[in-house]
């Protein structure tokens, strides 16, 4: 295992791989638990992050934030490639799995743990393991399969149940459900919280029994890469601190949407802008 920071009492522990993302400009770091680590870090949190990558990957951006990683060959690499019938993804590597044994004991109770696989490396039965602490699934990378030449498919997220029960709050987007609405609702009966995110159109939150939708405003799309997972962050953070789930939706909401107008990681939220959306929400 590989400390590249000292170890420090965190605040947000976000698991996951990082991902190496092709484009046409060459490789860019992403996944899941770089945007939402750093968005939580903009929010004031000490965050941690435990994941695995290859010995190439450029971790720069994340310097700030103690980061353990367990080695791989190659580094989680996803390829996306826009055509006129919509995005084709495609899954060149994949890093190590993670489970619980590599998560330090100083940070199995922190008090925000966010799950967040991009590509089936956690087990579905890790959020049973970390009792005490609002736990926040991103669930994409368990709603996604691949075929023998590494193309991405939406599927069904196998043995979510123990998950969905155990969560403190779920989210994924409309597209890593095929829009199948049905299957929405479905999840939202199972956990206490579920947050849809739908793009330009915002998100819909389902809690007790109830379903309410927050509009984003509109800011012209320069990438829209990881406002998912920004999403998620301030939406977890947010509810953490309020224990207030529309408050949080609403103010996630913004922030996402502030992300959208700049590229890759650029779009981590900045201070004016989280200022901003509390304006917006507290109004």
């Amino acid at each position: 295992m590989l400390s590249l920071a000292p170890l420090q009492p965190v605040d947000y522990l976000v698991v996951g791989h990082v991902a190496m993302d092709i484009t046409p400009n060459g490789l860019r770091l992403g996944g899941t638990v770089a945007y939402a680590g750093l968005t939580a870090h903009a929010l004031g949190l000490r965050v941690g992050i435990v994941t695995s990558h290859g010995s190439r990957a450029d971790l720069t951006p994340l310097n700030r934030i103690p980061l353990i990683s367990i080695p791989a060959d190659h580094s989680t690499t996803f390829e996306n490639i826009k055509t006129e019938n919509g995005r084709i993804q495609i899954l060149h590597h994949r890093a190590e799995p993670l489970r619980l044994e590599h998560i330090p004991d100083a940070w199995r109770k922190t008090s925000i743990i966010h799950l967040a696989p991009i590509a089936r490396e956690l087990e579905t039965d890790l959020a049973s393991q970390l009792p005490g602490s609002l736990i926040g699934i991103t669930a994409q990378g368990w709603m996604r399969t691949w075929d023998e030449n590494g193309r991405v498919a939406a599927t069904a997220w196998k043995n979510s149940g123990q998950a969905l029960r155990q969560a403190g709050a779920v989210v994924f987007s409309v597209d890593d459900v095929n829009r199948n609405l049905e299957q929405v609702e479905a999840m939202a009966h199972q956990t206490r919280l579920l947050c849809l995110t739908e793009a330009e159109a915002g998100s819909v939150l389902y809690w007790n029994g109830d379903r309410r939708r927050f509009r984003a405003p509109a800011i012209p799309e320069v990438d829209s890469t990881g406002a998912g997972d920004i999403f998620a962050a301030a939406f977890f953070v947010r509810l953490h601190h309020t224990r207030d789930p529309w408050e949080a939706a609403r103010f996630a909401t913004q922030l996402a949407s502030r992300s959208i107008a700049r590229v890759g990681l650029e779009g981590i939220p900045t201070q004016k802008e989280i200022e901003e959306s509390l304006v917006e929400v507290l109004s």
